[in-house]
């Protein structure tokens, strides 16, 4: 009894003091108490994912550019949140154009309590998209340049391509294709716009080099383990918020079932990631552990809600073994430079995921009234749709940042470090730091 009492009185004072002296609390006060409790406590778990991000970076490339990376992860969260203020949640969230874009709402006008809470539930995944492609064009790309391309794809790469899946009437989700939380949505769309970016600025300097006339891929090692760790610890933490805050509701019984497939995803993810490595090089490597776990997160999102716990850990161990693989192809084979594995966690694992939902998910829950083979068939064409959308997107806007000469440092500047040369600063003051490359 004085528990509830207590809550009653905690509930009072979100909805604004006295109210509950005033008059009788009703279910409908509860819930949207809850609501509002639970999806800004969520968002603000995912708001903490920008740090994760920025560890995970920053551990995973060379000293010298460890401030460019805080700024870009940073400045990334900053601009894109005004850019989805202004432009970004209109496109994603206002009324249907044809199911292709949203049309009202600029600037959030006329909005209430709840838009202001779905708002902030959703900026910290526009976030989340953009930010992807910081680790891929690490280490050489003009800190203008990435404020640019931030502020273009929150604004409208990102909104675009949400509202035909996440936005009311749009076609994709009229078609039946699910995405929970945001395989494609989200992860793939700043993998797509990462793998553009990687292409069009090309790789670090001493990356690949010819020897006897052959392409030698060399090793760029990043310069501390222990903040990539730390980074995808928190990550891992956050995604609780991603995953289960998509429930979109503090009483739905379903954050339960969501918090298990997650985290026995990324559990798996982890665990067969290592066990690739481990057979690949002949010993377990933690960077390929660590975006294991990441994979297995990716590639659960979309269908954290409909896939059963046996499910997940099948996705995510595969997911864990793609990533190595993946990892692997891109470097190895088609020579693009992706320092921290982004394309293959965030790209090829939400294809994976998405794909996941059609062959594991509960037909019922997704309530798309497709077939088995009919809800894979749509989930493959949200992915096509997607991808082709954000590549030709962003290899527009690449193109137009190098034609204009903002998109890559000079070969000096990125040998003197991104942290000198665009911000002026060091990020180990007093330790002697000193690389050839």
């Amino acid at each position: 009894m004085r528990k509830r009492l207590f809550l009653f009185i905690a509930l009072a004072v979100v909805l604004g003091g006295g109210r509950l002296f005033a008059q009788e609390l009703t279910m409908d006060d509860v819930s949207l108490a809850l609501d509002m409790i639970w999806l800004i406590f969520a968002a603000s778990l995912v708001f903490l994912m920008q740090a994760g991000f920025a560890m995970v970076e920053t551990g995973l490339t060379r000293a010298k550019n460890a401030s460019n990376i805080l700024m870009k992860n940073l400045m990334d969260f900053a601009v894109g949140a005004l850019a989805y203020w202004a432009v970004g949640w209109a496109l994603m969230y206002g009324t249907s154009g044809g199911g292709f874009i949203g049309t009202d709402q600029f600037f959030i006008a006329g909005a209430d309590s709840e838009i202001y809470r779905d708002w902030m539930f959703q900026v910290v995944f526009a976030a989340t998209a953009a930010t992807i492609v910081s680790g891929a064009m690490a280490e050489r790309t003009k800190f203008t340049g990435y404020l640019l391309y931030s502020l273009v794809i929150s604004a409208v790469i990102y909104p675009v391509s949400g509202h035909w899946i996440w936005g009311d009437g749009g076609w994709l989700a009229e078609a039946g294709f699910h995405d929970f939380a945001g395989s494609t949505v989200v992860h793939s769309v700043g993998a797509w716009a990462a793998l553009m970016g990687a292409i069009v600025i090309g790789a670090r300097r001493g990356k690949y080099v010819k020897v006897n006339g052959q392409i030698v891929t060399k090793a760029i090692p990043g310069h501390s383990m222990p903040l990539a760790a730390l980074g995808v610890f928190i990550l891992w933490f956050g995604w609780y918020g991603f995953n289960a805050g998509s429930t979109l509701s503090g009483s739905d019984p379903d954050i339960a079932w969501v918090t298990v497939t997650t985290t026995l995803a990324a559990s798996s993810g982890a665990i067969f990631a290592m066990f690739t490595s481990w057979i690949w090089f002949g010993k377990p490597d933690p960077s390929f552990s660590l975006n294991g776990a990441l994979a297995g997160l990716v590639g659960i999102t979309a269908g954290t809600w409909v896939i059963n716990p046996l499910g997940a850990v099948v996705v995510g161990a595969a997911a864990g073994v793609l990533v190595v693989v993946s990892v692997e192809f891109i470097d190895k084979v088609l020579h693009i430079d992706d320092p921290v594995g982004a394309v293959s966690v965030h790209g090829i694992c939400g294809i994976w995921g998405t794909l996941a939902v059609g062959i594991f998910g509960d037909l019922e829950k997704i309530d798309s009234g497709l077939s088995r083979v009919g809800q894979i068939g749509v989930q493959a064409l949200g992915v096509v749709a997607v991808f082709a959308w954000v590549a030709a997107t962003t290899l527009i806007l690449f193109g137009i940042l190098k034609a204009t000469k903002l998109l890559r440092v000079s070969p000096t500047e990125e040998l003197a470090g991104l942290d000198l040369s665009e911000h002026g600063a060091e990020s180990y003051s007093g330790f002697q730091i000193f690389s050839n490359m």
